[in-house]
């Protein structure tokens, strides 16, 4: 049996959902298919969270770089993810979420942007946990949004250089308003992290697993936070002066 500290959950949880593409030729079926069911694990994994009091869960869902993919399969992508809104505004509703999203969605396809732009506005008052989507996302790309707007400031008069410091970074990135995450989890035995939220993760502790995405279950959750409440998170310091704060 998984032990759990239900007092000691991390507060964020990103997601790099890898596997469903070898997934699907393990079982001798197209990768769209792989898709499909990797989105069965994306309700299981965002109701586990929700369940268990995860205030906020950041999903890779499609990177700068999937553009690049055969068209078929990023037009498949794009269905897959009108459908989930389709089917899961209700019980986002429902169960007091609120979606957001980073990334460059204005790349998205029109009728899947304008979906997603109504479901974030429906649910923007659900206080329970932020489901938050990485969508045409890249960590680099956002770092130099990041500057490009500081430095448009800049030259308005709304900020000084000497002003500029971490804190005033992060006003400018996607996520501003959310706590860096506090535990990466990643799918199907790959060892990076794939230019995913690269400045928000200078401190987050990162698992990794073999099992491929369609196949990860409430208990590979479970695993993960298990393996994360058995570290110890020092920022920099040492354990002595962490045991004189708290």
């Amino acid at each position: 049996m998984i032990k759990i500290d239900w007092n000691k959950l991390p507060r964020h949880i990103a997601i790099i959902m890898d596997g469903n593409g070898r997934w699907a030729k393990q079982h001798a079926i197209g990768r769209v298919r792989g898709h499909k069911k990797g989105a069965q694990a994306v309700r299981t994994v965002v109701k586990t969270c929700r369940e268990i009091g995860i205030k906020y869960l950041t999903l890779y869902a499609f990177s700068i770089e999937n553009w690049e993919r055969p068209a078929k399969e990023v037009e498949a992508l794009m269905f897959l993810l009108d459908e989930y809104l389709t089917k899961e505004t209700k019980e986002l509703q429902k169960q007091g979420i609120r979606l957001t999203t980073i990334g460059e969605i204005d790349r998205l396809h029109p009728l899947v942007k304008d979906k997603l732009l109504q479901t974030k506005e429906s649910t923007a008052k659900n206080d329970q946990m932020v489901l938050n989507l990485a969508l045409s996302y890249g960590g680099k790309d956002e770092i130099i949004s990041a500057v490009k707007r500081i430095v448009q400031d800049n030259k308005r008069g709304i900020i000084d250089i000497s002003d500029i410091n971490k804190e005033t970074f992060d006003r400018y990135l996607y996520t501003y308003g959310m706590p860096d995450p506090d535990l990466l989890i990643r799918t199907s035995g790959e060892y990076r992290i794939s230019n995913f939220l690269l400045w928000q993760m200078a401190y987050t502790e990162l698992y990794f697993t073999n099992v491929l995405w369609p196949d990860f279950t409430k208990d590979d959750l479970f695993k993960a936070i298990a393996s994360y409440q058995k570290r110890e998170r020092r920022f920099g310091l040492t354990s002595e002066q962490l045991e004189e704060i708290n």
